[in-house]
């Protein structure tokens, strides 16, 4: 009996310290947060120039971690992996990714962008999307791009095994494209404004309807446990999209810097970049929707999925600053 007892005590003396040892563990983590800068989102760009999220928290005594992402997909890899607690991405890759079992919620909206098209040489013979059967395209597979070129695919009669997809991430999809180790490219601003304008790349197919919006994630358990840090961060946000749409000459010069593209590059993105938004609601619920009833015909979402119940499980408007 005694060696029962002592042994019990012994257990619940372990639980007790892994308990205490787990508590400041919990209570330090909420004294950083991880949130990622992109180039495709120029507000964040903004947000960390100016310090605008440091000085909002600096009383809070939280630090600000910056992470950069290279795309939606990269983002969502991070938001996965607890490395970021808020990432930018596309409206629909936040959704495959939602569906996939990645647990995130799309809480504001960045820009509504034409932010990708796909993109050839000049003298391939591409002029259209039927033109890309049996070509070799570059693609960063998980992103608006790659979501874009599977519903143009659809849309032409064709699907992904009817081409050749090489994978890569944007930078060296583009570089692919100029070197001609592919056929096309499905292109992300501003590395496809750059394409453009430097290497005279052709935009073969648009379709700004079909670019998802540009949306700012978090991490469930991060907004669960820190509603009022992650209100915070979004009003830091709307005080960075304030900026960049009153001070759009200062707006060119942080994408610039950031970007280290020449100001026609930058200001060919700006153009297709629309930061009159944030609030997000049922307008974006509307377009990613139907990107994810496209995909579902598709195949690349399993038939018995209800893409309708994971868009509203994807949205969560608790944070809402205002009705934009």
């Amino acid at each position: 009996m005694r060696i029962r007892r002592r042994a019990l005590f012994c257990a619940l003396a372990g639980l007790a310290g892994l308990l205490t040892l787990r508590a400041p563990a919990m209570a330090q983590a909420a004294k950083e947060v991880r949130v990622d800068w992109a180039t495709y989102n120029p507000v964040s760009l903004v947000l960390k120039e100016k310090g605008l999220l440091e000085k909002a928290l600096a009383g809070e005594g939280v630090t600000v971690r910056w992470v950069q992402s290279l795309g939606s997909n990269k983002a969502l890899e991070f938001l996965n992996a607890g490395s970021l607690d808020f990432g930018s991405t596309a409206g629909a890759a936040a959704l495959l990714a939602r569906i996939n079992g990645n647990p995130i919620k799309a809480i504001y909206v960045y820009s509504r962008p034409e932010w990708t098209a796909l993109v050839t040489r000049p003298n391939t013979g591409i002029a259209a999307v039927k033109d890309l059967k049996g070509r070799r395209i570059a693609v960063t597979r998980g992103t608006d791009p790659h979501i874009f070129l599977i519903r143009a695919l659809q849309g032409a009669g064709l699907t992904e095994r009817d081409v050749k997809l090489v994978l890569l991430q944007h930078p060296d999809g583009r570089t692919a494209l100029d070197r001609g180790d592919v056929d096309a490219w499905a292109g992300l601003d501003p590395l496809m404004a750059a394409a453009e304008i430097e290497n005279g790349a052709v935009l073969f197919h648009r379709n700004a309807a079909a670019n998802t919006w540009g949306v700012l994630n978090v991490r469930e358990d991060f907004a669960k446990a820190n509603p009022d840090l992650t209100a915070k961060v979004l009003a830091a946000y709307e005080e960075a999209r304030a900026i960049a749409v009153k001070q759009p000459d200062e707006l060119k010069r942080i994408l610039g810097a950031a970007t280290k593209l020449p100001e026609p590059v930058v200001a060919r993105q700006l153009e297709r970049t629309d930061l009159s938004h944030s609030a997000i609601g049922p307008l974006q619920a509307e377009t990613i929707l139907a990107a994810g009833k496209a995909l579902q015909e598709a195949g690349v979402i399993p038939a018995g999925t209800d893409v309708e119940a994971a868009v509203t499980g994807l949205i969560d408007r608790r944070f809402t600053t205002a009705s934009r």
